[in-house]
Order: C-alpha cells, then sequence, then structure tokens
C-alpha cells in the first residue's frame, strides 16, 4: 500500500530541484498533492508530471514571503479538502558573497524565503494540524545550517533558524499530535549549482565520502519517509543527507 495515501500533502518551491523530485515522489506514494511556486508555467507542469503519476494534484502560484498569499492557499486547500497532513517547507534561494561584500538587499532577501517563508506557511497551517490532532511539518535546512559556509552568511543563518523552528515547533505541536522534522541536504545536483564552475563541483565531490552529488529524488525519499506513518515516533529532529561529507 502506499505509504501517504489520501494525505493532503503541500509542496513549497516545488516546481524545481528537490521540491519537485518530492511532489513526485509523493504523488507515487498516493498523496494528494498541492504545489505551490512562484511562477505559474512551473506549477502546471508540475501537476500535470504529478497527475500523469496516477495521483490527485492542484497547483497554486504563491510566493511564501507574502503572509496574505500563504494564508489564502492553505485556506483554500483546507476549504476544498477538510485537512492539511503534511507541509514540506522546501521553497528557498541564495544569493551569496563574502561579509564584506554582501549587500543589505542580498541579506534581506534569503532569510525572507528561507526563514520568514517557512515561518509563514508553518504558521497558516499549525491551527489546522492541531485541531485534527495529527500533521507533520518538514523544513528544508542544510548542512551549511548545521556547519556554516564560506560566502554564506545569509543562507547559513536562515537554515540555522530552520533548525531552530524545528526544535522549537516539535515541542509546541508534538503534544498536539503533530511531528516536526528538518532534513538537511549536502550537495545536490539541481538548478541551484548551476552557476558553479565544473572545477568547483569536482572540488565539491572530493569532499564527499561517496565521491558525487546527492540527487534530487535521494533527498525526496527522505521527506517521504518522515511525511509517512513510518516515521511516527521522528520529532524534532535533523536529518543529515550528505553522502557523509560531514564525518
Amino acid at each position: 500500500m502506499p505509504r501517504l495515501k489520501n494525505k493532503i500533502s503541500i509542496i513549497t518551491g516545488a516546481a524545481q530541484g528537490i521540491g519537485l523530485a518530492t511532489a513526485l515522489k509523493f504523488a507515487e506514494e498516493g498523496a494528494t498533492v498541492i504545489v505551490c511556486d512562484v511562477k505559474q508555467a512551473g506549477v502546471d507542469e508540475a501537476v500535470k508530471q504529478c497527475q500523469a503519476l496516477g495521483a490527485q494534484a492542484i497547483g497554486y502560484v504563491m510566493d511564501v514571503t507574502q503572509r496574505a498569499m500563504v494564508d489564502a492557499v492553505m485556506g483554500k486547500v483546507k476549504d476544498q479538502f477538510g485537512r492539511i497532513d503534511v507541509l514540506v517547507n522546501n521553497a528557498g534561494i541564495t544569493q551569496d558573497a563574502r561579509l564584506q561584500k554582501m549587500t543589505l538587499e542580498q541579506f534581506d532577501k534569503v532569510i525572507d524565503v528561507n526563514l520568514r517563508g517557512v515561518f509563514h506557511c508553518a504558521q497558516a497551517v499549525a491551527g489546522t494540524m492541531t485541531a485534527q490532532g495529527s500533521g507533520v511539518i518538514l523544513n528544508a535546512s542544510s548542512v551549511v545550517g548545521i556547519y556554516g559556509n564560506f560566502g554564506q552568511t545569509n543562507y547559513a543563518a536562515s537554515k540555522f533558524g530552520v533548525i531552530g523552528f524545528t526544535k522549537t515547533w516539535s515541542r509546541e505541536l508534538g503534544p498536539k499530535g503533530v511531528r516536526v522534522n528538518a532534513v538537511a541536504p549536502g550537495f545536490i545536483a539541481t538548478p541551484i549549482l548551476s552557476t558553479i564552475p565544473d572545477k568547483v563541483l569536482k572540488e565539491m565531490e572530493a569532499h564527499v565520502p561517496l565521491r558525487r552529488l546527492g540527487r534530487a529524488e535521494e533527498i525526496a525519499n527522505v521527506y517521504a519517509f518522515l511525511a509517512s506513518d513510518e516515521a511516527s515516533y521522528v520529532n524534532g529532529a535533523v536529518i543529515e543527507v550528505s553522502g557523509g561529507m560531514s564525518v
């Protein structure tokens, strides 16, 4: 039996990369997939791919930094399906620069999407989940959110912050039957790496004991496990999926 059968699952940043891989994995596992991203074309394509796998899927254009938009989408999902079972807070961006070169705009933009956006979405579903006595919130952190990384002051701060959210919400919402966990991917071959030169990518691979970058599907598999009842006693965890790069 599919692990996520009939679970109403909202995935942000679901039009590409890890988000799209997660949407497709959830579709394969029987979930009803709600695709959220900032561009209509990407949303439509992701919905089509989920439906091709036999899943019920709908899409919304949603900017996680716009609270009114987030509240509206979560409200529509609740009205249509009567419940919300899973939220995957995947949407995220990078705007890299060293401390002395980073602009306030670069700093604010990353914090707004990666940290404030996660807060908006979680707060918008928490009432529904606690009222129904069950639910799962999954947050995208990063190995950078555990160990830091050169040139990523803003990104590291946001991903450290997401871990703080996860630990706090797991305490607050756990007694109401809602589990909250984070996944910390390592270097994953997604469009977010498209600006990095091949030489640097080879150096990144050399730092990983498995000697390769991860695949988006390998992160999606972990999200699917955490969203399922198989992970019913996993709460407040930060699961590193990095090929052992921190060993």
